[in-house]
């Protein structure tokens, strides 16, 4: 493998697996290759993202790599998150905004858990809207981002706190976490939460 196509698999692993990043050592292991040759391609490319015009950066965080945005581009994605906001939310975006909403913190692996697929996408995009956001790190292998509402999700549907969400039913299921969402939605709308705009 050449060092360009060393760097693309690192930067399509860090692109594949998001906001929670890729330590140094699971990076060694998936491209089953040395630390130091690792280490030397990322680093390299790390400094190609600082050194050109690029809208991206690869970060450091609690021991992972990840790829996020430069802070000085910060108004234009503002710009567009707060212009997507007004559109619709897919049925995965809103079960994994219902999930969140109620159990939070909670981190993306035990949203898929309750889920039963992938949230990924669905979590991105909730951050992209200004829904949800990363309220820390849990505990145990690899400290995993742990999610919560926003301040704008609560301004979203009108509530002043997370105490006004509407009870759910007790005898509600993980299985059915589609209904849940669906009954979640339903509630906020009979109680006129949601904003017309």
């Amino acid at each position: 493998m050449t060092l360009k196509e060393l760097q693309a698999a690192i930067e399509g692993i860090l692109f594949v697996r998001g906001d929670e990043g890729v330590t140094l050592e699971e990076l060694c292991d998936l491209l089953e290759l040395s630390t130091d040759v690792v280490y030397a391609a990322l680093e390299e490319l790390r400094l190609s993202y600082t050194d050109e015009a690029r809208g991206l950066r690869i970060e450091e965080v609690a021991h992972a790599f990840r790829l996020s945005t430069k802070p000085e581009l910060a108004p234009y994605f503002k710009k567009l998150a707060l212009s997507t906001l007004q559109s619709g939310l897919s049925q995965a975006a809103l079960e994994t905004l219902a999930i969140i909403a109620y159990r939070q913190p909670i981190t993306r692996i035990e949203v898929d858990e309750v889920r039963g697929v992938k949230s990924e996408k669905a979590i991105q995009t909730l951050t992209s809207r200004l829904l949800i956001k990363e309220v820390g790190r849990a505990q145990g292998t690899g400290r995993p981002i742990l999610y919560g509402t926003t301040p704008q999700f609560l301004d979203h549907f009108g509530l002043k706190s997370l105490k006004e969400l509407p009870p759910l039913p007790e005898d509600i299921d993980e299985s059915s976490i589609g209904e849940e969402a669906d009954l979640f939605f339903q509630q906020m709308e009979q109680g006129s939460l949601f904003h017309e705009e």
